[in-house]
């Protein structure tokens, strides 16, 4: 099921990004609307990246969580030695994700 979603969004991210050069007019030939205009692809593109950076976090932190989990299941006595770095871990995964949020707004 992973790769089936990994391929899926590599394709509509080849085509999100090469279909702008094939459509390309001159400025002075389009509409003057915000449709089609290169502000609204570069907003698709920072709002796409927000999306798969949201996507890449939440798939990590569930998956370390879940390691961690299992650890702390299979040794109890271990889990004060666990926990600590995985919410480290969560927290940097986190930070990144939030990284992401801000640059798409401020670009």
């Amino acid at each position: 099921m992973s790769k089936k979603i990994t391929s899926l969004l590599s394709t509509v991210m080849f085509f999100a990004l090469t279909t702008g050069s094939a459509f390309a007019q001159a400025e002075a030939s389009s509409t003057g609307g915000w449709f089609g205009s290169e502000k609204a692809t570069k907003y698709f593109a920072y709002f796409l990246a927000l999306g798969l950076a949201v996507y890449g976090g939440t798939q990590g932190q569930s998956k370390a969580a879940a390691v961690a989990l299992e650890g702390i299941a299979r040794n109890p006595a271990a889990a004060d030695k666990i926990q600590t770095p995985m919410i480290l871990a969560l927290a940097l995964m986190e930070s990144l994700v939030i990284f992401a949020l801000i640059s798409t707004f401020l670009v």
